[in-house]
């Protein structure tokens, strides 16, 4: 099982907090909207208070216009053709309204895919920076974050997930992924609380 709480000490100076994707286009009234994003949101702000520049906010951005990207994006944006960025209101690609006040001195960092590491851009942020431990938060569990984790993983990240900062449009696969986590990253994973930060 993965270590409920700091079971590796508590947390060093080399310390980043990855906020995933708390953005209008999963906020309500989107089609792509997650409702806990609210329940989950005070602890995330929690984390976000302690962390001052130490936050890093990732950004999801559609394909441009339907039928746009890749192999199977292609696919899924004529799926999701209202939710590209020619039939959007660029707006719903910022951080929710109460996030916002944490940049600066936080950053953002933009990505096209669910995967922060697959375009290069948080491995080229993070490579010069010393940071050894992320504190990971935000949506969706079971997709952007499951994303997120795996790619701290398998670069050798301390990885403190906080439990309470995370959210998902669908209950049954965040708590299917919690027991993923707890189970199957025995030394990689600390599942935490926001409070126990």
């Amino acid at each position: 099982m993965a270590s409920h709480g700091l079971a590796h000490g508590p947390l060093g100076p080399n310390c980043l907090h990855v906020c995933v994707d708390m953005q209008g286009l999963f906020g309500p009234g989107s089609p792509w909207a997650v409702p806990w994003m609210q329940r989950v949101l005070p602890a995330i702000a929690n984390v976000c208070e302690r962390f001052g520049p130490s936050n890093l906010f990732t950004r999801f951005i559609p394909a441009d216009q339907p039928g746009a990207g890749t192999g199977a994006w292609a696919r899924y944006y004529t799926r999701w053709a209202g939710m590209t960025l020619s039939e959007i209101n660029p707006d719903l690609c910022n951080l929710i309204p109460a996030l916002r006040r944490y940049v600066p001195p936080g950053r953002t960092l933009d990505k096209r895919v669910y995967s922060p590491w697959t375009e290069g851009h948080l491995d080229a942020l993070l490579r010069p920076s010393g940071i050894d431990t992320l504190v990971i938060t935000g949506g969706e569990t079971d997709v952007c974050v499951l994303a997120t984790a795996l790619g701290a993983i398998d670069r050798g990240y301390r990885l403190i997930l906080v439990e309470d900062a995370l959210c998902s449009s669908a209950d049954d696969a965040h708590d299917t992924m919690m027991t993923f986590y707890h189970r199957r990253f025995t030394e990689q994973v600390e599942i935490v609380e926001a409070g126990e930060l």
